[in-house]
């Protein structure tokens, strides 16, 4: 049975948690301890131990595990299909996650050391930017965020545009991400490891 270590309050490790039951796989989540350090040279989670195999990196995980099972729907095996997902996947990994980062850390961590009100709304200004980049991009899709079926894209990006819509700032009203976050709630994954009350 597949281990995943880290606290169900990250969004990395929800979006692991959420591609297995996608992908209808048994798991053990335990918290990281100390003794884990050692599984991860970073010290961060989620890692993910498979009879012996570590492997460590959320979107790493998520992409090995749709590999092991033959998942094609979730990573689809066409280069440009997969290409297609892939690119919004690094996207929230990288430009979506820090343009939230400081905002994130003041309004809902309360973290003493972003404190700076300028630096608070230069971060929600470009969070709600890059939540209008998805939002333009679904206009034209129409469905999900690599086209026309569910792929791990809306995984990854799921969590981040959960934190959005739960983090106490102004944002705008996004028809198309809203329509999008609706269509995922009918889902059982999303409802467990997503909109489940943790931003």
């Amino acid at each position: 049975m597949l281990t995943i270590i880290g606290k169900p309050a990250s969004i990395n490790v929800r979006k692991v948690l959420w591609t297995c039951v996608e992908l209808g796989l048994p798991f053990v989540r335990i918290d990281w301890r100390e003794e884990h350090a050692a599984l991860n040279p970073n010290r961060m989670m989620p890692v993910l131990v498979d009879a012996g195999f570590v492997l460590w990196e959320s979107n790493a995980i998520c992409r090995y595990l749709c590999a092991r099972e033959g998942a094609g729907a979730l990573l689809p095996l066409d280069p440009h299909a997969r290409a297609r997902v892939e690119q919004w996947m690094d996207w929230q990994a990288t430009e979506l996650n820090n343009a939230w980062r400081y905002a994130f850390m003041a309004l809902v961590r309360n973290s003493p050391a972003h404190n700076d009100p300028v630096q608070i709304a230069a971060s929600v200004e470009r969070w709600n930017h890059h939540v209008g980049i998805l939002d333009a991009h679904l206009a034209a899709t129409g469905a999900w965020v690599a086209g026309e079926q569910f792929t791990l894209a809306d995984i990854v990006l799921g969590l981040s545009l959960n934190r959005w819509s739960m983090t106490p700032m102004a944002r705008p009203d996004y028809l198309n991400v809203a329509a999008w976050l609706a269509r995922m709630a009918e889902r059982p994954g999303y409802r467990a490891w997503c909109a489940n009350g943790v931003p």
